[in-house]
Order: structure tokens, then sequence, then C-alpha cells
């Protein structure tokens, strides 16, 4: 492998070695800002648009599903109207006897309010005249309906004080699931104040507490304001936040509050305790009456069953009165810059993972584990009535990550090929990817650490070849030569081999490096693809010679010294100057067979091995034993030997 790092560095570059490096031990964190900042950017830039709503709306969804259940609220109960009650009735809209009879029967047993969540504008006879009777109890509570503009107004009934009535609209989201509560709206001239809250106001003046619009205009009872929420709060972005809106906290899918339907209420078949102190609805859950709205539950109801709208008032009611009197609060929210800068970290984070970890399964374990975090403390929170962003911090995770692992992949195969184009110029596909694959270790600190490795060593040298350039034009004999150290590579390559430097005509080579070989049997396949590397080059070189002959080229014979045994491996120089070094005895020894006995040359190409690499050949090659042999430099004679060819089977 001749001056590899040396080319290496500079096919490179400082910025390029940056680029190899980068893995560890200390990134280059420069494309990692780029990627979290488009990312995060672009997220902020949908979210911004409305674009995360649809998800983030969802995921409200299935944290409120996720929550405990605390059960019914003891200081309500809900008179049902159902499609039973309607059937023994007979009769719908009911009339307004039988209206009256059921405020009557519930006003006999001491509640605090009664709220009749059932348009009664227009009279429904018989019975009008008992049903205005009771409209003046000042515990019952009307209802009107606002709408969309002054032609889907619904007046309450006549002669009703205002304070005693609510309106019983009903905010939608866009996907038709109703999440908000509306408490006050104006109509221009007026505040308007909601059912719900009229009934839950009721209960207060009842305990005797105190409510007040405070300097910042915000709503308080007692000590517990009301936050309006913003068109941008929690999860939502450009909502229509018209009027005074909080978002509704959903009790129980079901179990809102006690129940009795209308036909136990006209049988006076209702405990008195169930009635006494209590907040009262009236309402209809009937199906065939269609008053039924899709709730956050509704996706895990059967059939995706929506909720009757008394339900919903009901559940509104309570919130108001727990955030009061339990101490439950309301929902709370990150201002912009908090959610941003939320969004931002997990973007981050997952552009680590990405970067630091190598292995895929890794990853997946660590995103997996984050993202499971992400969700397990945003849940915290929303049990404890807060609203933080959860898909598109989630989404900056995934995405961040995502991009960081497909950058680094792109750069990978590009670092990969630029390797592999440069080490498959002196080495076989097989090695260039083994050390690609272990690019970490070799190219840490930008050096491969020195050690010491069993190779065998294969030195060659052209017979002559001074005399011969003497006589030749340089650049024929640059020409000539690059054919036959060509050829010479390719095999080396092909037996897996590694071209450590051409030293003129000759050739260094290596069997066994960089990767190291360790077992007996590596190292004798490492000795035995040495030898038959050379065999192949001897077979090559007549068709060669008779080639150059033609073309007026002179013919030549080569020498060829094969040594198997411990070698020092690693990198040679400085950073401005790199090369892979192999030195050691056992290239002494090599140099010295390949120049033993220079005039003893029967063929082309002479191939001399020592014993210490025949005792790896297993007997398959055909040799011939020239004897311990004094080499140059060297005290102890060597037993040497010829490689004749390879033994037929």
């Amino acid at each position: 492998m001749p001056n590899f790092f040396k080319k290496f560095h500079h096919k490179l570059g400082e910025g390029g070695w940056k680029n190899l490096t980068h893995f560890f031990p200390f990134p280059d964190l420069q494309p990692l800002a780029i990627i979290w900042i488009v990312v995060t950017g672009t997220l902020l830039g949908v979210r911004q648009l409305g674009g995360l709503q649809p998800l983030e709306l969802n995921a409200l969804d299935l944290m409120v599903q996720l929550r405990p259940d605390p059960g019914a609220d003891p200081r309500l109960l809900v008179v049902t109207i159902t499609d039973q009650d309607i059937n023994t009735i007979e009769k719908w809209p009911i009339s307004d006897r039988t209206l009256a009879k059921a405020i009557a029967e519930i006003a006999r047993l001491d509640p605090t309010a009664i709220g009749i969540d059932i348009i009664r504008r227009t009279p429904y006879e018989p019975g009008n005249a008992e049903l205005v009777t009771q409209w003046k109890n000042p515990k019952v509570i009307p209802i009107t309906f606002i709408g969309s503009s002054e032609s889907e107004r619904v007046p309450p009934p006549p002669n009703i004080p205002d304070k005693r009535v609510g309106f019983n609209d009903v905010v939608v989201d866009p996907d038709r699931i109703v999440r908000r509560n509306l408490m006050f709206a104006g109509d221009g001239k007026t505040t308007l104040t909601s059912f719900s809250m009229r009934l839950a106001l009721a209960y207060f003046n009842s305990k005797k507490i105190d409510d007040k619009i405070t300097e910042k205009n915000e709503f308080q009872v007692d000590k517990t304001v009301f936050l309006k929420l913003k068109s941008n709060s929690g999860g939502y972005q450009n909502i229509a936040d018209q009027g005074y809106q909080i978002l509704l906290n959903y009790r129980s899918p079901k179990n809102i509050a006690e129940t009795v339907t209308l036909t136990q209420v006209l049988e006076g078949k209702v405990a008195p305790k169930l009635v006494k102190g209590k907040i009262v609805l009236i309402g209809v859950t009937a199906l065939s009456v269609n008053d039924l709205f899709f709730t956050p539950y509704s996706a895990t109801a059967s059939g995706n069953q929506p909720m009757p709208g008394v339900l919903i008032h009901a559940t509104a009611t309570s919130q108001i009165l727990s955030a009061v009197l339990d101490g439950k609060g309301l929902f709370w929210y990150w201002d912009e810059w908090q959610e941003i800068l939320w969004i931002a970290v997990w973007s981050a984070v997952g552009g680590c993972l990405a970067w630091r970890l190598e292995k895929s399964l890794n990853l997946m374990g660590s995103a997996i584990a984050a993202c499971g975090s992400l969700f397990g403390f945003t849940f915290f929170l929303f049990i404890q009535q807060g609203w933080i962003p959860l898909i598109p911090p989630a989404m900056a995770l995934l995405i961040t990550a995502g991009v960081a692992v497909t950058y680094k992949y792109e750069q990978s195969r590009q670092q990969q090929g630029i390797v592999m184009k440069l080490l498959g110029q002196q080495t076989s596909p097989a090695i260039a990817n083994a050390l690609w694959k272990e690019r970490v270790h070799l190219l840490e600190s930008g050096l491969l650490p020195g050690q010491k490795v069993t190779a065998t060593i294969i030195l060659t040298d052209l017979q002559g070849f001074s005399t011969i350039s003497e006589k030749l034009p340089p650049e024929v004999v640059m020409s000539w030569l690059n054919e036959y150290l060509s050829a010479m590579a390719q095999e080396v390559q092909e037996h897996q081999g590694v071209i450590n430097k051409f030293t003129g005509d000759g050739m260094l080579a290596v069997f066994g490096v960089p990767i190291p070989r360790t077992t007996p049997e590596e190292i004798a396949e490492d000795a035995r693809l040495a030898v038959s590397c050379a065999l192949a080059i001897s077979s090559r070189l007549p068709q060669m010679n008779q080639n150059w002959l033609t073309r007026g080229l002179p013919a030549v014979k080569m020498r060829v010294g094969i040594f198997t045994g411990p070698v020092m491996v690693g990198s040679l120089g400085g950073t401005t100057r790199l090369e892979y070094g192999v030195i050691g005895d056992s290239v002494n020894i090599a140099s010295r067979l390949e120049s033993c006995q220079k005039n003893r040359q029967e063929d082309t190409c002479r191939i001399l091995i020592a014993e210490e690499t025949l005792l790896h050949l297993a007997d398959q090659f055909e040799v011939e034993s020239w004897g311990a042999l004094p080499l140059k430099g060297r005290e102890q004679k060597v037993n040497v030997y010829r490689i004749l060819g390879r033994k037929k089977k």
C-alpha cells in the first residue's frame, strides 16, 4: 500500500479528513446544525399555518381517553329524556304541562338550580299557563340559542330576566369534535352568559362565593381566574377565539353525573337526596331527537357514539365547579417562545441520537425511548391540567433523526466511494471493503496505529533492469514499466494482497494486512495466496515478453522472494506526509531471498521461499530444495526452496 495515507490525505484535503473523522470522537456539528435549523424552522412554519393542528387534537383526545375517570360529580343530577320516555308520553316535543310537572317535581325536592336544556319559545299546549308559572321560579334557568346570525337566533321563553337565561351554543372544532366551552359571548350590545356558567353561578351564589372581572379583563370566581383560551393555545393554531372560551375538561365518557329519566321524575320515583342542594339539568338524550355531538371519547365508543348536548353542558358545569371548589384549576398553556424552544430541543435530541449512534437497532431503540419519554412527560403535565405540544416535538425528533441518518448515509456512501477508489488502486476489493468497515478504528486520530502481525511478504525485481533502462528513452521505459507493474498489481489485488510500495522495477506486496490475521488457518491462507500470486505473475510473463518483443521492446526475467513471519505495520510519517509502513526482519529476509544467487535463474520467473513459508503451504505446491543458504546480513543460514508450480491432483 505505497504512500496510502499520503494519497488519501492529498485527495481529500483538510475538509475531507474532517468529514471522514466526524463520527468519532468529536464530530463536525455544522451539518447537524443546518439540519436542525431547517427541520425545526419548517415544522414551526407548518405548525403556524395549522398543518399539525389535526394531529395535535387527536393526541389531545388520546390523553383525555387515557386519564383516570374520577366518577360522577356529586353536585349534579341529570334528568334525561330518552327514546323510551318519548314513546311512553307518545309526543315530541313534550307538552308544556309535562315539562311543568317535571320542573315542579324537581323543585319540590329543593335543588340549588334547575337548568332546562330544551328550547321553549312557543307554547306546546296543553299546559302553557302551568309552565309559565314554573318559569317564575328563580331557580329555573332556561336557554337561548345565539347561532351564527340573527336569523338563527332562538330567544328564551318570554318574560324571563336575562340573569336567569343561558345560551346553549356549543363550539365545535374543524373536525366536528367539541373540545371548548364558550362561557361568555357578546351580541354587539350585551354580554351573554352560557347555560353551564349560569348554573355554576347559581351554585356559587348559594355558597356566597363572589365573582368579578379582573383588571386584565379576566373572569374570576373566588381565587380562581379563568384564563381565556387564545387562538394558538396548546395545540391550537389560528382558531376562532371569539368570546370567552376555555378548554373543556371532560370528566368521564358516560359517568358525568347521577341520572334519572323523565318518567321517573313524573312518577315521583326520584329520591330527595339525589336533588337536594344540587344542580339539576333536564335535557334530551334520545337518539331520535339528534341533539348529539362528537367528543374526544367518540373515537373509542362503539360505533363512534356522540354525546348528548345536556351531558356536554353537565361536563362544562362540573368543570367550573371543580376549578373553584375542588382546587383542580383549569388548563394552562406555555407561551409561544416556550413551545418553540420545546420543539427545538426535541429536534436537537433526534439529531444528536442519529449523529452519535451508528447501529440501526441502537438508534431505533433510543428513538422509541425518547418518544416514550416525550409522551410520558406530556401526559403527566396533561393530568396536571397542562396542555403542551406533543406532535410537533415528536415529529421534530423523528424527522431530524431521519434527515441526519440520510445525510450520514449519503456522506458515508460518498466517502466509501473515495476510499474504495483509493484503496482499490492497490488492494483487492475484499481488503478495501474490510478497511472501510473498520474505518472507525483505522482512521482514529488520522493514523493507523502500529501493530505486530504475522504476514507473508513478496518482493520482486527485474533481472538487468539497469542495463535495459540505459538503452531506451525514459518515456519508453516509463510506459513499458507501467505495463509490467500494472499486471503485477492486478494479480496481487485478485489474490487479496496489499501493494505496499513500488521500488522502481520491483514491488513489495503484503498478504495479511491491514486487518490482522490471527489464527493459524488465516496465516496459512495468506501464505498460499502469496505463492499463488507469484505463480500467476510467472504465468503471465512469457505472454507479456512476446508482446513486448513484437513491439521492439526487451523481454525480461524476474526474481521473487517470499517469506512468512512477524512484521510491524502502521502509519509512518506526519500529518503532511503519511504512508503505510511494513517493517521488520521478515521484510529483509524476503528481500535477501529475491537477491539470493542472482545468476541461478533456470526459467523466466524464479520464486524462492523460506522454510517458514513452506510450513504453511500444506503440500499444495511442487518445490525444489536449495538447501541451507547464507543470506546477506544474516549469521544463520536459511533453508531455501524454489517453487516449481502447483501440484497436480
